[in-house]
């Protein structure tokens, strides 16, 4: 029996979640995970399943929204290199509201779909190879949540100001005792915000068990609830985690990492990407 349950266990099937909801408006108002990046033409999405996919990961499970939908659809089907892709709706009722109910809500999209661990992460960001490996691992071997932690240094560009979730940590175990989302920050006003260029901080890639997509589901129907009339506001994933933290509902072990991140953010990008990917 013991034997059984150890076959069961290393078999134990863990998803892989992308959040591609979002059409860029800084970006055209076109997909940015359909940006051409890698040196044979790769989307941004392509990339990141290569470098995800051989650790072990036996799901795809895209969240789409109304106007990416069907594009995905027809580029991926059902499958990408013999993996089976799920497709899963993040809906809002769009006579009410502006805009998605936020990452948050994304991730309760999966909530149908999702039976055991899983890690999630945005489609349209290059995390390196190794950060998805560490992540797999960790739910295998363990019972408890993880990310990766990238130096700020490595995740901020030169020019303008960004919104990044710094991380506060357990020196003996690494484990996360806060993520402070600042906004706003750019190179020149590090020390004003209390923060290194050393920091780590989330790049939004977290590996989850199912019982804290339970918690996070009924946070995201009491924001609603709560927020009803509010026709902008978003439930974002980095400061929900915090408060499970917080409220010690779940561990979350942060995982060091001198992986290079890449991301895009205005049509430009793509050629910086494109240039830092062959030299990469």
């Amino acid at each position: 029996i013991f034997l059984i349950s150890q076959i069961m266990e290393n078999q134990k099937e863990i998803a892989l979640v992308y959040m591609v909801a979002g059409i860029s408006s800084r970006f055209g108002g076109k997909i940015k995970a359909f940006a051409e990046v890698g040196p044979n033409n790769e989307t941004l999405l392509e990339y990141s399943l290569n470098q995800a996919l051989p650790a072990g990961f036996n799901k795809i499970i895209l969240i789409v929204g109304e106007k990416t939908q069907e594009p995905f659809k027809q580029k991926f089907g059902d499958n990408y290199k013999g993996t089976p892709i799920q497709y899963v709706l993040q809906k809002y009722d769009s006579t009410i509201r502006q805009r998605p109910w936020g990452t948050t809500d994304a991730v309760c999209a999966t909530e149908k779909v999702i039976d055991g661990p899983f890690v999630v992460c945005n489609g349209d960001d290059i995390y390196g190879k190794e950060a998805f490996k560490i992540l797999y691992n960790h739910l295998k071997e363990n019972s408890t949540e993880a990310t990766i932690g990238y130096k700020l240094e490595t995740v901020l560009p030169e020019k303008g100001e960004y919104n990044r979730g710094i991380f506060k940590i357990d020196p003996l175990t690494n484990n996360i005792t806060s993520i402070k989302e600042v906004l706003g920050i750019s190179r020149e006003n590090l020390s004003e915000n209390n923060i290194s260029i050393k920091d780590l901080c989330s790049m939004n890639v977290f590996a989850f068990q199912k019982q804290t997509l339970d918690y996070l589901c009924e946070i995201v129907r009491n924001f609603k609830e709560q927020h009803k009339l509010d026709t902008k506001i978003e439930c974002l994933l980095p400061q929900e985690i915090g408060n499970l933290i917080k409220d010690e509902k779940i561990t979350m072990k942060l995982y060091p990492t001198e992986e290079k991140w890449f991301g895009i953010s205005h049509p430009e990008d793509v050629e910086i990407v494109k240039q830092e990917l062959k030299i990469f």
